[in-house]
């Protein structure tokens, strides 16, 4: 495909921002979006710099003027819009989960590659230049056998009763939550850089806010609500998605590791932590500090900070300004939406896909189904 890519994104809210930022990084053309009306479609046009406003994203995704269609919808709209755009010969981007179920998951990735299109999921955080760094030394051997993974994925965003979003409604979010969301960031980020892959899992799941306020409010925003005789006014609805989730694992070479994801945990707001302990050292990833590496040995601990000149060719090529110089969240989002470009116009396909995608919804399920018989399941290959 030659000439400016055209690209339209269907949806409007914070997520959609960051989609359009590194369409314009990318050098492509934001021809259309489209939003929960048409009004509102409008309105985000002129927020975002777009061409002209869709009136449905179900007219946008089949456009004739689109060669790339970003999906930012509620996740419940990703699986009708992304089949529509496939089966219209479009290439998607296309926001996690890639569906609220496993099986549709896998439904959409063949179709994917029965058309033949680029269709990528924004797993981000693997194109923080010291991820893809902590990826090149365990996958060398340098470290030894992995042993053990474990980490967190915490955020506060919803920590109050009075907090709320689609997210928490299962008709509009997906039966999961917390781990939908975030949990199948962390561990997408664990089997890509070690080269594990979870086979077994124990999971226990918390809905720690009951009930939550029925005013829905922003993604990472404030509550609707003001100060605490509000919140106690407020009409409330009843939760069933998890805020918190806990997970004990296995992987298909002998190693064994934990994960919390949580949503309600007071002054962390987007706390990725990942670490990964091998015979001879660790390698420690932190998303909220992601210029630098921890490496532990029995003898020594070095912190080693993002410099091209030192790191190995695949993350030096994320290094993209000098040391010193910090990069972060949307620089890794542009860098995604290069690489997808790249592949659109037939060159080498770095990206995460739908297959990736899908893997993070079979975990979800097997987190769910762990929750609900309280006991270890096997999670598909």
């Amino acid at each position: 495909m030659h000439g400016q890519l055209r690209v339209a994104i269907a949806g409007a809210g914070m997520v959609a921002r960051v989609h359009a930022d590194a369409v314009r990084r990318a050098g492509a053309r934001l021809v259309g979006v489209s939003a929960s009306t048409p009004e509102r479609g409008k309105a985000a046009a002129a927020e975002l710099g777009a061409e002209r406003a869709y009136d449905t994203s179900e007219d946008l995704v089949v456009s004739d003027e689109v060669d790339i269609v970003h999906i930012c919808t509620p996740n419940g709209l990703h699986h009708p819009l992304a089949e529509l755009a496939l089966r219209a010969g479009k290439h998607v981007v296309c926001e996690k989960p890639l569906a609220t179920s496993a099986a549709q998951a896998a439904e959409l990735t063949r179709l994917a590659a029965e058309q033949g299109v680029v269709a990528a999921v924004p797993f981000v955080y693997r194109y923080h230049p010291m991820a893809a760094e902590a990826r090149a030394r365990v996958r060398s051997g340098a470290l030894g056998a992995v042993h053990l993974l474990h980490g967190h994925y915490l955020q506060d965003w919803l920590a109050d009763p009075a907090d709320s979003n689609w997210r928490v409604d299962p008709v509009v979010g997906g039966p999961s939550r917390a781990f939908a969301d975030i949990g199948s960031h962390w561990c997408d980020l664990a089997e890509w850089i070690t080269g594990h892959r979870i086979t077994e899992l124990v999971a226990s799941t918390a809905t720690v806010h009951g009930e939550r306020s029925a005013a829905m409010s922003g993604t990472f925003s404030a509550p609707a609500a003001g100060g605490a005789g509000d919140r106690q006014a407020a009409t409330t609805e009843a939760v069933t998605t998890e805020d918190a989730a806990h997970l004990l694992f296995r992987t298909d070479r002998g190693a064994t590791g934990s994960l919390l994801v949580s949503q309600v945990s007071p002054g962390r707001k987007n706390r990725l932590w990942l670490e990964v302990d091998a015979a001879d050292a660790s390698v420690t990833f932190d998303q909220e500090n992601p210029e630098t590496l921890l490496l532990g040995r029995r003898a020594s601990t070095e912190v080693l900070s993002r410099d091209a000149a030192l790191l190995a060719p695949d993350a030096a090529r994320l290094s993209t300004v000098p040391p010193g110089h910090p990069l972060g969240y949307q620089d890794c989002f542009a860098a995604f939406v290069r690489d997808v470009h790249d592949a659109v116009r037939g060159g080498e396909v770095r990206h995460p896909g739908f297959a990736d995608a899908a893997r993070t919804a079979a975990l979800t399920d097997a987190v769910l189904d762990s929750a609900h018989t309280r006991s270890w399941t096997e999670v598909p290959a």
